[in-house]
């Protein structure tokens, strides 16, 4: 049987992070995936590789490493960056308070804040009626999830030797022994990115951390003809939840006046992100509800919440959905990200913030520089 440098459990973002990182130094890596192909949270998103916002410090950082790396080796797998940039709309005064202070923090470098005016030449999409600035940043990134993860893993396989076994589940990490439901594996190394199982793998850590779950809904929705969108796009509750904003002193009025005028979409933790797809459909969310076994149902009063948020951000006509969808996360309010290591050869990872596509890459060459 063959030994390995590396085992990784799960081949969602956050696992194939860890199997690029050891496999570009050199190091044999398997994954083992317990479904036939990655179906969770990595596919069910916006494929939106966001820095500007994230929490300040370390998890700021590994999103622009994240991003510097996606845009290495995107290329080479052959994954289409779909679009660029982001567009942030401030609607209210304390909105623009908010984008006003970000601009004078290191996150804002490289941003630019612009005009209602400038914001409707620039990206004609943009309703600027009524808005009191925009922020402009060309940091992220945008690829479409459910086909860049499977073309980052085929990638892995043929151009570093990555072995996959998907439709394995991983029933015991000892390591150097990692037992599946169908054979017993070698490694120096494990390091277990499952999504945070509550029941299944190291289950005692995600409790004694008050790791808990949190629910998603979007959307795809059918534009008018033609139209198109320059970049991605959030608006004024995008800036109380992004911890780059939210930790602001100024965002604390920005809160008070949501709370007051938004009360129900705050209650469902919706906030908008909207980007588009090659083939001209949008991707629109999201919410959040958060539980230890949140209920598989999407609400239609959420959908119909973030489509009134997205008609108000966006000139769109006759918008059509076509799909509907939702997604979990494992989600712990002490950190974006949680590692722990139940002893010297294994580790347990995952990002805890819904920003697994923006930060992973990041996270993982921190793992393996501290190991």
């Amino acid at each position: 049987m063959k030994n390995y440098d590396l085992i990784v459990v799960g081949a969602g973002i956050v696992g194939l992070a860890h199997a690029y990182t050891a496999a570009s130094r050199g190091q044999s890596v398997l994954v083992i995936e317990r479904d036939a192909a990655c179906l969770g949270a990595s596919i069910r998103n916006f494929g939106f590789v966001t820095i500007t916002g994230q929490r300040a410090g370390a998890h700021w950082q590994r999103a622009m490493r994240s991003r510097q790396v996606w845009a290495e080796v995107a290329p080479q797998a052959g994954i289409d960056v779909v679009h660029s940039g982001l567009w942030l709309t401030a609607r209210r005064p304390a909105a623009a308070a908010v984008l006003e202070a970000f601009m004078q923090t290191e996150m804002g470098e490289g941003c630019v804040l612009l005009t209602p005016e400038q914001a409707a030449a620039r990206h004609p999409a943009l309703r600027t009626d009524g808005l009191q600035s925009v922020l402009y940043s060309p940091h992220e990134l945008r690829v479409e999830s459910r086909t860049a993860i499977p073309q980052l893993a085929l990638w892995l396989q043929n151009a570093l030797g990555v072995d996959f076994r998907f439709s394995e589940t991983v029933t015991e990490v000892a390591t150097p022994r990692v037992t599946t439901s169908r054979a017993t594996y070698h490694a120096e190394r494990v390091v277990v990115c499952n999504n945070a199982d509550p029941g299944g793998l190291f289950a005692g850590e995600w409790k004694n951390h008050q790791v808990q779950l949190c629910q998603l809904q979007m959307l795809r929705v059918k534009p008018q003809t033609g139209f198109k969108l320059e970049g991605s796009v959030m608006g004024d509750l995008s800036l109380i939840r992004y911890e780059g904003y939210s930790a602001l002193p100024q965002a604390a009025a920005l809160r008070a006046e949501l709370e007051r005028d938004e009360a129900e979409s705050l209650a469902n933790g919706i906030h908008l992100i909207a980007v588009q797809s090659a083939d001209g459909s949008l991707v629109v969310g999201d919410s959040h509800h958060y539980g230890s076994a949140p209920q598989p149902f999407a609400s239609e009063e959420v959908n119909q919440l973030m489509l009134r948020h997205m008609n108000e951000a966006l000139h769109i006509e006759n918008a059509q959905v076509v799909e509907r969808w939702t997604g979990i996360y494992p989600s712990c309010g002490e950190a974006p990200a949680f590692v722990k290591a139940p002893d010297d050869a294994t580790r347990v990872v995952a990002v805890t913030s819904g920003s697994g596509a923006s930060t992973a890459f990041g996270l993982a060459e921190e793992v393996w520089k501290n190991w």
